[in-house]
């Protein structure tokens, strides 16, 4: 009965998993789970609750510690070779600035909108002291003009007005949509036939910085990482004049 139970134990997880799966895709895994086997799950479940709780928090804190080495690295390679995480995103100021902020953001996120207020002030009373990094996470499943409000924005850095059309978004960001992606490119006098192709080239350039995001498991926006030796994941606007206090 004990080695039973132990056996029991290892499986447990992979038995909840194809239970959790057949929740959510059922027409995928009722070929794979036989209700005899959910039935001896959900068993073990109701004798046994401390099994799957031990078991899931020992999975959550693997988790995190993996999430937490693959942010330690970013931030690492933020310190020494801030080039290679900029990559070909937008910047402010030299790469030499003795901070460098990344921010990750979403064109039709409200918050973001209003970080993008205060960050302007920050850039304003700190000048030549910080570089932002601009990396592109639109939360597609719940801002329907994020993905084609980011395109548009990218087209623009082409022609070397990211920053300019990246203002006009979030000053008009109620107005999203094809109309307003148009107007502000004629404002700044880019090339339209340009800017309408190569938004049709954005998705590789977009999808880069969301796998960054992913790997970081950035769940929402927006998100700033600096290179401070205090990094904890998301900074609040707030806290980055003290990690520059901090720099110096």
């Amino acid at each position: 009965m004990r080695q039973l139970f132990q056996d029991l134990r290892n499986w447990v997880i992979v038995g909840l998993l194809c239970l959790v799966l057949s929740w959510s895709l059922p027409v995928q895994a009722a070929s794979r789970i036989s209700p005899k086997l959910e039935e001896q799950v959900l068993q073990i479940l109701r004798e046994h609750p401390d099994v799957i709780i031990d078991s899931v928090q020992v999975y959550q804190q693997q988790q995190q510690e993996q999430v937490n080495q693959i942010r330690q690295a970013f931030l690492q390679d933020l310190k020494t070779n801030p080039q290679a995480v900029i990559g070909d995103s937008p910047t402010t100021n030299a790469t030499q600035s003795k901070a460098v902020v990344v921010e990750f953001s979403d064109f039709q996120c409200p918050y973001c909108a209003k970080a993008h207020d205060t960050l302007k002030q920050l850039l304003a009373k700190h000048p030549g002291e910080i570089t932002l990094v601009y990396k592109h996470l639109p939360l597609i499943p719940i801002h329907n003009e994020a993905m084609p409000a980011a395109k548009a924005a990218w087209a623009a850095t082409q022609q070397g007005k990211f920053w300019e059309y990246h203002d006009a978004l979030f000053t008009n960001q109620k107005q999203l949509g094809e109309t307003l992606y148009l107007d502000i490119a004629k404002k700044l006098n880019l090339d339209l036939e340009k800017f309408n192709s190569d938004r049709l080239l954005a998705d590789a350039a977009i999808s880069k910085d969301i796998q960054i995001a992913q790997k970081l498991a950035i769940a929402g926006t927006p998100f700033f990482i600096m290179n401070s030796k205090n990094f904890s994941g998301g900074i609040e606007l707030s806290e980055i004049e003290n990690k520059l206090a901090e720099a110096s």
